[in-house]
């Protein structure tokens, strides 16, 4: 009995201890698992609209163009009433976002060709891309992949060609899909697409984005114009790999950056997108010969491609949520610059007065007064930030960088070199010091300075020296330094510069100072 007594007290031991060090294990295991879930660097969604204006979201006014998927976004998250796009076209723009430098700065200046002449309209891989980002230069791709982060992009690049150092790949990404060249981008149904460093084919048929209709096309029924489709959309392309990288990486910490090509001109859309305008509003048909491809329904285009854009970051968004990754994901939404202003009588088909697109701002893409380049800027970070806010601090695309380096915990990666200022305090919901500054600069357009401080905003206008008839010298520009009170006049409509001459100088003191000169980007009136 002593015997039998004995082998059970020690069976009964060694199953008590299997059992505790069991429910250790586990223990330690659940231990393990949280601590690993709450050290995840969260993941990182930038995706950059091209072209697209302040007022063509319905979360900034816009009454026509249904965005219900970003005014979701915008509902969820906090939205910036002033921020600010690197520059006033594409290049330069996106040069400020990866760099975190301002355009005084910056290396890129202006949209400029990579190679002598022009890019073929069918475009050749060999012929195509911008003037080249150096190889030195430290990108948000770089900084972010260096913080531990599998990095892609998806739509278009624009910061060096396919045969330079200034491509994607040698720039941070770890993934390419869709554009090098913004010429190419010009065609929403193009004969190929970049996947990394090679091209694939598409089952489109080559024309020219720039092309016009032929004498017996009389353009006023949809047949005319069939022929500028094809068979694959490149913009839903571009979403589904976008769509595919989040899957790929679901269980590291990703950096997906999205730089749609929507809705930059050609104007084009499937057929499924259009007709859920076609016939809503009067809608005179674009038939060419003012840049870009004729459109029969120009108005419905431009607001089906918005909504189908919308659609496709919806899509992205359920994905995430499937991936139980919702509570771990920054999504952000801007635009690179202005919407195309004007009406479609002599600006390719687009008709943003038509749209409001710039939200009543003066002017539009390629300037710098407000509706140049102030942009929709909002971001949601479930858990984070507080939903349904409105922030009125100022704030521009050089402040990403030093932005989301604060938010994934790695502000010692922050280069030293860089304009940009963090706002992480601002979207974690937290008193922060107004920006000292925000300072643009753009060569082309006439040449153009702006400087936004506080409630004021100081613009000069025709800054590049005209030519001179024949050979006579160009007569120097006259400087004119305008002032605005952007609090009584959002719309830039009465100078008041006369009225406060202390202010104006220390814009002017800020214009001095903050550029530098560039060899590769001239800008003869403020080089020193």
């Amino acid at each position: 009995m002593r015997s039998l007594a004995f082998v059970s007290f020690s069976v009964m031991n060694v199953l008590s201890f299997r059992a505790v060090g069991f429910f250790g294990l586990v223990l330690f295991c659940a231990t393990a698992i949280t601590v690993t879930a709450a050290e995840r660097k969260p993941n990182v969604v930038f995706i950059l609209a091209d072209d697209l204006g302040y007022g063509d979201l319905g979360a900034y006014g816009q009454k026509i163009i249904r965005t219900p998927n970003l005014d979701l976004m915008a509902a969820e998250g906090m939205r910036f009433k002033y921020h600010y796009a690197g520059n006033g076209v594409c290049a330069p723009s996106r040069c400020v976002l990866m760099t975190g430098k301002h355009p005084g700065h910056a290396f890129i200046r202006d949209n400029r060709q990579g190679h002598p002449g022009k890019v073929s309209d069918l475009g050749k891989p060999e012929h195509e891309g911008q003037y080249p980002i150096p190889d030195e230069t430290l990108t948000l791709a770089e900084v972010m992949k260096k913080a531990g982060y599998a990095t892609g992009g998806f739509g278009k690049w624009g910061l060096g060609g396919p045969d330079t150092d200034g491509r994607p790949m040698k720039q941070g990404f770890d993934r390419w899909f869709g554009y090098n060249c913004q010429a190419v981008a010009h065609n929403f149904y193009p004969t190929y697409l970049w996947d990394n460093d090679k091209t694939i084919d598409l089952t489109n048929t080559a024309f020219s984005p720039h092309d016009t209709l032929k004498p017996d096309e009389n353009g006023d029924d949809a047949a005319s114009y069939k022929r500028f489709q094809g068979n694959q959309y490149s913009a839903d392309l571009i979403a589904e790999q976008a769509r595919q990288f989040a899957r790929d990486h679901k269980d590291e910490p990703f950096f997906l950056y999205w730089p749609t090509t929507v809705p930059h001109l050609a104007l084009q859309v499937p057929d499924d997108s259009l007709k859920e305008y076609v016939g809503q509003f009067d809608d005179p048909p674009y038939k060419g010969g003012k840049g870009y491809i004729p459109h029969f329904s120009p108005r419905a285009a431009y607001a089906a491609m918005i909504t189908r854009l919308d659609r496709e970051v919806g899509a992205l968004m359920d994905l995430i949520r499937e991936l139980g990754l919702d509570d771990d994901t920054i999504f952000i939404f801007s635009s690179d610059n202005g919407a195309l202003h004007g009406t479609h009588e002599g600006l390719a088909g687009t008709d943003a007065n038509f749209f409001n697109s710039c939200g009543g701002l003066r002017d539009g893409k390629g300037s710098l007064y407000e509706g140049g380049i102030r942009e929709p800027g909002i971001v949601r970070w479930k858990g984070k930030i507080q939903p349904g806010t409105l922030s009125d601090r100022v704030t521009g695309f050089e402040d990403w960088m030093p932005t989301l380096l604060e938010l994934i915990g790695d502000k010692s990666q922050t280069p030293q070199d860089i304009d940009g200022i963090s706002f992480a305090p601002t979207l974690l919901g937290q008193k922060q010091e107004e920006r000292p500054f925000l300072y643009r600069e753009f060569p082309s357009y006439g040449g153009q300075q702006a400087v936004r401080r506080g409630q004021w905003k100081a613009v000069r206008q025709n800054l590049m020296p005209r030519r001179g008839k024949g050979k006579a010298k160009a007569p120097e520009p006259v400087i004119h330094t305008e002032l605005y009170d952007l609090d009584t006049d959002p719309t830039e409509s009465k100078d008041v510069a006369a009225e406060h001459p202390d202010v104006v100088a220390q814009v002017e003191k800020i214009m001095r100072e903050q550029h530098t000169n560039s060899a590769d980007f001239p800008f003869p009136v403020l080089d020193q």
